[in-house]
């Protein structure tokens, strides 16, 4: 991990000299059934907030979970590569039901690394895989058995919450045939993802090129276990790519407005957020975000109309309703749709408080960025005293 977070950080250094990018971001095919094409997207999500697993939703398939480095092609298209060898994630919750691909990549045979997971009887067990594991083993902190403490006097869970897996990606059953492809895939979607658990709705498309620019930078998280510090605390991670920036954050976000001033066909830019909860639970199912991803890639191809908000644009009840019928046989509902898609103002315009704090204290912010950054908190305003709600329903818009 150190070795990839320093070369990280030279390729974003050697990017921002030779006008390409270099994403923390996976790249993926998106292949709608029924019809006959691929769309390929990146997308940028924070540690622990479903990155791995939207690359590896069931029947589609992955170039890389990890880094993409992005240019500008001669057709006036982005095209994409991997120039990793696996995909590396975290394990814990990984079982048959929520993560199908990944749990069978995992517990069929091929060559795996797994780190903090218990060993017995020459099997892995880890947290929330859907099993009771044996009552002993080996696990990070040497022979385990139930109800062992550690020198704090505490019981040792027998794995860890931060373990993690790591499997090339030519084991992988589900690889794309361009995997390896030197010239790279054409781009049509961006995707910006974090945990959020009371303010973003799960899926949205940026107005513009620039609007989504805007859309990444501004991208907040919750942490996790598997980060640094305390969990719980939301944390600023423009285009999840913070811990690897080598240039000043007025530049990096220059740089992405700049390829997309030098496409004819800039990607659709895209925001996800798998984690928003109502009176603790959540509003999502594991498997939902399938139905985003399809929903995201027949925009791109101008499948679905969209309703206008003042953040961006939302799905149609309609379209979400047939998708989840079709793709998941699932009885997708009014009040699923409006719980999950209302537009939270207040927590929304505190994002945006926070935002503007800590742009303030950058350098050489674009003045487009600032625009939307305003921009945007006007159009809440107008949209909130207009409606007299401080939570509105999709349906106020459509």
């Amino acid at each position: 991990v150190g070795l990839k977070k320093l070369a990280l950080r030279l390729a974003l250094n050697k990017a921002n000299s030779e006008d390409w990018l270099c994403e923390h971001m996976f790249l993926m095919g998106v292949h709608p059934s029924g019809k006959d094409r691929v769309t390929y997207f990146t997308g940028a999500f924070p540690s622990a907030c479903g990155k791995t697993s939207t690359a590896m939703v069931s029947d589609q398939t992955i170039i890389g979970d990890d880094i993409a480095y992005i240019r500008a092609g001669d057709d006036g298209q982005a095209y994409a590569v991997n120039v990793e060898q696996g995909i590396f994630g975290i394990i814990q919750d990984v079982n048959p039901k929520d993560d199908p691909v990944i749990y069978k990549a995992l517990a069929t045979p091929r060559e795996v690394i797994f780190s903090n997971v218990l060993v017995a009887d020459e099997k892995t067990y880890w947290l929330g895989m859907g099993e009771e594991p044996p009552e002993k083993g080996v696990n990070y902190t040497g022979e385990w058995y139930k109800g062992k403490k550690g020198p704090d006097g505490k019981e040792v869970p027998f794995a860890n919450k931060n373990a993690r897996y790591t499997i090339r990606i030519n084991e992988l059953n589900n690889a794309d045939p361009k995997a390896n492809d030197p010239n790279g895939v054409p781009v049509g979607g961006f995707i910006y993802g974090g945990r959020d658990s009371d303010t973003t709705v799960p899926v949205f498309e940026s107005l513009s090129w620039s609007h989504g620019v805007y859309v990444g930078s501004i991208v907040e998280s919750e942490t996790t276990a598997a980060t640094l510090g305390a969990a719980g605390v939301r944390t600023h991670n423009p285009m999840a790519n913070l811990d690897f920036l080598v240039v000043p954050m007025g530049v990096y976000i220059k740089n992405h407005l700049s390829l997309g001033e030098r496409l004819d066909k800039p990607p659709r830019i895209f925001h996800t957020n798998y984690f928003l909860k109502e009176a603790g639970k959540y509003l999502n199912g594991m498997l939902d975000k399938k139905i985003w991803l399809l929903w995201m890639e027949g925009r791109v191809h101008g499948d679905y109309e969209a309703i206008e908000t003042p953040i961006g644009f939302i799905p149609k009840f309609s379209d979400l309703y047939e998708l989840f019928k079709k793709e998941l046989d699932k009885e997708y509902t009014k009040e699923d749709y409006e719980k999950q898609f209302s537009i939270r103002v207040t927590k929304i315009l505190e994002k945006l408080e926070r935002m503007q704090t800590v742009f303030d204290d950058e350098q050489e912010i674009p003045q487009v960025f600032l625009d939307h950054l305003k921009q945007e908190k006007e159009r809440l305003i107008e949209t909130k005293e207009k409606y007299g709600k401080d939570v509105l329903s999709p349906f106020d818009f459509d």
